[in-house]
């Protein structure tokens, strides 16, 4: 299998916040004609034209399925779509191309790592997880738990919005099978100690799966730094498509596993009374892939690593720390996880006497485009008491002023709600 191209050579071009929003066609529109200030990018994030450009030339001019046809258009598309591969390896720093299984985006991902790799779950058999989990990484567990007897163990939050270090190391036991973690938060920002997380665990013998939905946009990812097992993030918060995600997994540990699903593509051969599969990374990509999202998915990684990330980073650091301290200036306004160890830039927050739903849908007026609910996090809901919070969250392409045009929103909803 071909190796990630290394590019610690490439010179990422200097970071302009106003020559990065041209490159988002949708941050020009309007809504109730008030400029679109987007501050959902938790949820989903918006596409710059490379990935547009890139998912639109293969449907008018190169599309075919891949790796079966021996013309001209499917060897092109092929050879696309696997160079998207090759690119998802490079970001993560995986140390095979054929570590990188496309899947329909990161639930997915998780939900093949509870099938497969929990395929041998035993009554008693003990799965560590957080109390700051997306729904994404709790739901495929209790699957095993409801079916096999799986027992699961809960991390604490501390009440900073960190993860509580002495709950995860008493965690522990022989009867431990995996650990399923966040990276970074979805709903507070908070980024946990990764690299700690993982030496801890490998010290009792468990490999760990890492949720990095959030953690892939805003942090540098070396898979092989972390020494991670399983590594999971979608396409479409990294300015990708929807439809696509990543799943890294180290190959003696895939290589063990059985296949998730069964059909095309996966197999090596099929008769009337055995079937031998394929070897990674088609044992684990049934049927026809998703072309164009892997092709699109390949742009967006390509964009954001043509990017000085650091002074991404340095950028969005700003945002959070601006924000938080014009929120923290309001009245009646309360900000969850404000200053853990690490954060992200995410916003949790909840006006008093307003419902976070109410606060949305009236600041939605104004042409912001924020978050309410429980952000598919009801057990860290439950853990701060609360039954759904407002979220703002911030991209690379965001901007103070926008950030002042969200508070002066939110402050008219205050006053209107009363």
């Amino acid at each position: 299998m071909n190796k990630p191209v290394d590019m610690t050579s490439v010179t990422p071009a200097p970071f302009n916040v106003q020559a990065v929003r041209e490159d988002f066609p949708i941050l020009t529109r309007k809504v109730y004609d008030k400029p679109l200030v987007y501050l959902d990018n938790a949820a989903s994030a918006q596409k710059p034209s490379i990935v547009i450009d890139a998912m639109t030339d293969l449907m008018e001019s190169g599309y075919a399925n891949v790796h079966r046809g021996l013309h001209y258009l499917s060897n092109s598309a092929t050879t696309r779509f696997e160079d998207a591969r090759k690119t998802a390896a490079r970001f993560i720093n995986a140390s095979e191309t054929h570590e990188v299984i496309f899947t329909s985006g990161a639930t997915d991902a998780i939900n093949l790592v509870a099938d497969s790799f929990g395929a041998d779950i035993k009554p008693g058999d003990e799965i560590i997880l957080s109390v700051m989990e997306h729904h994404s990484n709790i739901v495929p567990w209790h699957f095993l738990r409801e079916r096999f007897g799986a027992v699961l163990k809960w991390v604490k939050m501390t009440d900073t919005g960190d993860l509580d270090m002495e709950s995860y190391r008493q965690a522990f036991s022989p009867r431990t099978k995996i650990v399923a973690l966040t990276h970074m938060s979805n709903a507070l920002g908070t980024i946990n100690p990764a690299k700690e997380l993982i030496d801890i665990a490998h010290a009792q013998g468990a490999p760990v799966l890492l949720d990095g939905c959030q953690a892939a946009v805003h942090l540098p990812i070396d898979v092989q730094d972390l020494d991670v097992d399983f590594y999971a993030f979608s396409g479409h918060k990294v300015y990708g498509p929807t439809g696509i995600g990543v799943l890294y997994g180290k190959s003696n540990l895939l290589n063990a596993m059985r296949p998730y699903r069964g059909g095309g593509e996966m197999i090596e051969q099929v008769s009337l009374d055995k079937v031998t599969y394929g070897s990674l990374p088609q044992k684990f990509e049934a049927g026809t892939p998703p072309i164009i999202e892997a092709i699109g998915l390949g742009a967006a990684l390509e964009y954001m690593m043509g990017l000085d990330r650091a002074a991404v980073a340095a950028h969005e650091a700003d945002l959070l720390a601006y924000a938080t301290e014009r929120l923290e200036g309001l009245n009646s306004v309360r900000v969850f996880a404000a200053a853990p160890h690490q954060k992200g830039s995410i916003l949790s927050f909840v006006v008093e006497g307003a419902h976070p739903h109410d606060i949305s849908t009236i600041i939605d007026r104004a042409g912001i485009a924020i978050r309410a609910g429980h952000h598919c996090a009801q057990p860290l809901m439950d853990r701060l008491n609360m039954t759904a919070t407002a979220r703002a969250s911030f991209a690379l392409y965001n901007t103070r002023k926008e950030v002042d045009l969200f508070i002066e929103a939110l402050e008219k909803a205050r006053v209107l709600l009363g």
